[in-house]
């Protein structure tokens, strides 16, 4: 299992940006899809999560303003950030939360992250 996070970059206060995530490999079966964020010198925090059949969850403070959302073959996310704040900096990794169809085992696996600075 293979996760691409792209999208990040530089943008203003109160600008938008949209992260994208591919999910390669084969012989799995996804549960869920989620981005998270960490901030320097901050634990990493959930964002959002999707389910392959479109449930969402979302932190609560975020919700407003992000969205997540999936393609049809549930291989791509996505997070569509508005209003971006200064805070909102942090590097943004997509995680899969998957299982392994031959053990039945639950596995997570982590992009390597992309990075979203948003200048005052």
């Amino acid at each position: 299992v293979q996760l691409q996070a792209s999208g990040g970059g530089l943008v203003q206060t109160g600008g938008s940006l949209t992260l994208s995530c591919v999910v390669s490999g084969s012989g799995f079966s996804i549960d869920h899809l989620g981005w998270y964020r960490q901030a320097p010198g901050k634990q990493r925090e959930l964002v959002a999560t999707i389910t392959p059949d479109g449930r969402t969850d979302y932190s609560d403070s975020l919700r407003e303003r992000f969205t997540i959302a999936r393609n049809g073959d549930q291989r791509t996310m996505y997070l569509q950030m508005s209003t971006l704040k200064p805070e909102d900096s942090a590097v943004y990794f997509c995680k899969a939360h998957i299982i392994d169809l031959r053990t039945l085992q639950r596995l997570d696996y982590w992009g390597q992250g992309t990075l979203v600075t948003v200048s005052s």
